[in-house]
């Protein structure tokens, strides 16, 4: 149930967890941190809390009865963008990584403090909330094979709209802001994801293959995004144009 004594304009947070200790020790510090909170002990529950109460955050564990946590994310991604903090009590690359290509916004190794555990919700919702700048133009184009609309945030690749997560537009917005320039891991970390993340070189890794699979003609051999090795990321210099 929802503590009704807390602030109506409070955010939503949705624990789901088979482990009914883990579930109060969840909500007892969550609600001093001033959230709203609501529970689900498996997958198929945590589904219909989704799509039922709109929650603004969901921390979910991988490992649970009927479907695990893989699977229920990837099933809540086909009917919301809520962002997902994934519970794991492995930390594997693997794992960190399926867990990501499914859409989840981070992910959190058990046993972990309460402070952790509330810092990465607090990062989480702050990256949901941010708007990109605006612009008066809505185009940016690169070249005839590549355009980037800012007011839908998606690519346009060789004439087909592709649609891009927000992790991936914003990564994507700061490269292409800065043509030619190499920044830094640490900035590019910072500026999508939160100074916190400014360690988590592997999530900016990845979400930098995700975006070569969606807007390079072939990702092996990228043309836009380029790698500066030990330093960071540059996208080609272009001469821009909009639209």
């Amino acid at each position: 149930m929802v503590n009704d004594k807390k602030q109506t304009g409070a955010k939503l947070i949705l624990i789901v967890d088979d482990e009914a200790r883990m579930r109060r020790f969840m909500r007892m510090n969550l609600e001093l941190e001033g959230y709203r909170v609501i529970e689900a002990e498996d997958g198929m529950e945590a589904i219909d809390r989704v799509r039922e109460d709109l929650p603004a955050l969901a921390v979910m564990d991988v490992m649970m009865p009927q479907i695990d946590g893989f699977e229920a994310l990837r099933l809540i991604r086909e009917v919301s963008n809520v962002p997902v903090i994934m519970l794991t009590v492995r930390a594997e690359e693997d794992d960190v990584i399926k867990g990501l290509d499914l859409g989840a916004d981070d992910y959190i190794t058990k046993p972990f403090s309460p402070r952790v555990l509330a810092g990465r919700i607090r990062s989480a919702l702050r990256r949901a909330e941010i708007a990109m700048p605006t612009t008066d133009k809505n185009i940016i184009v690169i070249d005839d094979y590549l355009q980037i609309d800012l007011n839908k945030r998606q690519a346009i690749v060789n004439g087909q709209a592709v649609k891009l997560r927000p992790l991936e537009f914003k990564l994507l917005y700061h490269l292409v802001s800065n043509p030619g320039w190499t920044i830094p891991h640490e900035s590019l970390l910072a500026k999508v994801w939160g100074h916190e993340y400014h360690d988590e070189t592997n999530y900016l890794r990845l979400y930098v293959t995700y975006l070569r699979q969606k807007i390079e003609a072939d990702p092996a051999h990228p043309k836009y995004i380029f790698t500066e090795r030990g330093v960071g990321y540059r996208f080609v210099n272009y001469k821009r144009k909009t639209q």
